[in-house]
């Protein structure tokens, strides 16, 4: 560091030496001679690598998630994992990357596509292509015959991307797979079932299914004469076609051929957003002994459908809560920060998600403003006069309508009540929301059932949140 800073110190010398001798105007030669001389000494200090300038972007093939984009992200989730729970499948995890002989010649022409790592520890690694050959090599080591699975998480790929498309280098697998030996298609069938059932719950438009079986394809290559050492090349060519227009493919497949294509014929423009099929020897190219496990799956492309829906929300121009927060402890007056605290803490403890405002003394304006732009649908107002009755105010954010605490009490020993049974049940009847907690309703159980002669308590609730 000191030898630096000498340099730069000559560096700054030698400059005003430079620009003293032109300002006299000097002779060129005097002035030439001193320039050279401080282009030797900037040549020497070299760049300065803490003042680099670099570009801060994502790799090429990447990008980030705002709020709102995660927050569509996990709606999309949760539709794909509810439909997967709901068909008795397990969850697994897998390391994100494998030995790399454990991916190498698996998955043909796209082998090359693998992200390979460097020697660590005398292990040569690559990040994981899909989620399947994982699964295979899972089942294998641990010797299991059948299992019903389902595994969400990030898969890498050297490719060419098109984000637009959705096409990407990092992105997300939904996989669901049934290993074992059963009768024959009724496994096929339940994933056939399981992909429409998320397609059409995603509501994304309408869509086609098409069922194929690769040795019906084998036989059209075969009588088309195409040779057998070339049938998996060729079969890689076929399955660009949600990549690359018929006429990208067809010339890829005429130079593998080495025949003429022929011109004229319309591009087919395929959006694949799920694919699926079996995999009967992949486990069996794991085990010592080559035991075979029967495998069929699918696997949703989540990354299209996220583009699918997030150009859907724009067009539509719908607003996306990024948070669930389902009420806003405010407060009217100043100073009453200690029982904001108290009040969100015992929401909290009771399983519902509440905020306040980071201040000590917000404006119940500013309070309300908030709830607005970020969709909390309730206020809890504590106030002077609340504290001097023992009640706490509860406004809905839109319709504006309030309700005291107290008021909603449905007996002597009740805590604040905005988590009681009787809110939660008829929170559902509030047109746009959710509940605050089913678990508040199970420590908190209501005894008189809800089909009960309404009481005055019945009848507040009611008139507040239908």
């Amino acid at each position: 560091m000191a030898e630096r800073a000498a340099l730069e110190e000559l560096v700054k010398l030698q400059g005003e030496r430079v620009r003293g001798l032109k300002q006299q105007k000097a002779s060129a030669e005097l002035i030439e001679e001193e320039v050279a001389k401080l282009l030797k000494l900037k040549a020497q200090l070299g760049p300065d690598e803490s003042k680099q300038k670099f570009v801060l972007k994502t790799p090429k093939g990447t990008r980030d998630y705002s709020p709102r984009q995660m927050a569509v992200r996990e709606k999309v989730f949760d539709v794909i994992i509810r439909c997967f729970k709901r068909h008795g499948a397990e969850v697994i995890d897998t390391p994100v990357f494998e030995l790399k002989e454990t991916l190498t010649g698996k998955y043909g022409e796209d082998s090359k596509l693998i992200y390979d790592l460097k020697d660590q520890g005398g292990e040569l690694l690559s990040l994981r292509y899909d989620l399947t050959v994982p699964f295979a090599r899972y089942l294998a080591m641990n010797k299991l015959n059948n299992i019903k699975r389902y595994h969400i998480a990030k898969v890498y790929r050297r490719d060419n991307p098109a984000m637009t498309r959705g096409r990407y280098r990092e992105f997300y697998q939904c996989d669901f797979d049934i290993a074992g030996n059963f009768d024959p298609m009724i496994p096929d069938a339940e994933c056939l079932k399981i992909m429409c059932e998320i397609l059409s719950s995603l509501q994304i438009g309408d869509f086609l299914v098409k069922v194929n079986d690769r040795r019906i394809l084998d036989g059209m290559f075969a009588i088309c004469g195409v040779p057998d050492s070339k049938f998996r090349t060729i079969c890689s060519s076929v399955d660009k076609l949600d990549k690359m227009s018929w006429e990208e493919v067809k010339n890829e497949m005429a130079v593998l051929l080495q025949t003429p294509a022929q011109a004229g014929e319309e591009p087919l423009g395929v959006g694949s957003v799920a694919a699926g099929g079996r995999y009967d020897g992949l486990v069996g190219m794991f085990d010592p002994k080559g035991r075979k496990v029967p495998c069929v799956g699918l696997s949703i492309g989540v990354e299209r459908i996220f583009s699918i829906v997030e150009q859907r929300l724009e067009v539509l121009e719908e607003k996306v809560r990024t948070t669930e927060t389902q009420v806003l402890v405010a407060s009217a007056q100043k100073k009453l920060l200690e029982e904001r605290l108290k009040l969100v803490s015992e929401l909290w403890d009771a399983g519902i998600k509440a905020e306040l405002l980071y201040k000590k003394n917000p404006k119940l304006l500013n309070q309300l403003q908030y709830c607005e732009e970020a969709g909390i649908p309730l206020v809890a107002i504590i106030g002077e006069q609340e504290l001097k009755d023992g009640v706490i105010k509860l406004r809905s954010v839109t319709s504006r309508e309030e309700v005291r605490e107290q008021d909603l009490k449905s007996g002597q020993n009740r805590d604040f009540n905005i988590y009681d049974g009787y809110f939660i049940d008829y929170w559902q009847k509030w047109s746009g929301t959710t509940p605050f907690s089913y678990k508040a309703l199970e420590l908190n159980p209501v005894s008189p059932p809800l089909e009960a002669a309404p009481t005055r308590t019945h009848r507040l609730v009611f008139a507040a949140f239908t």
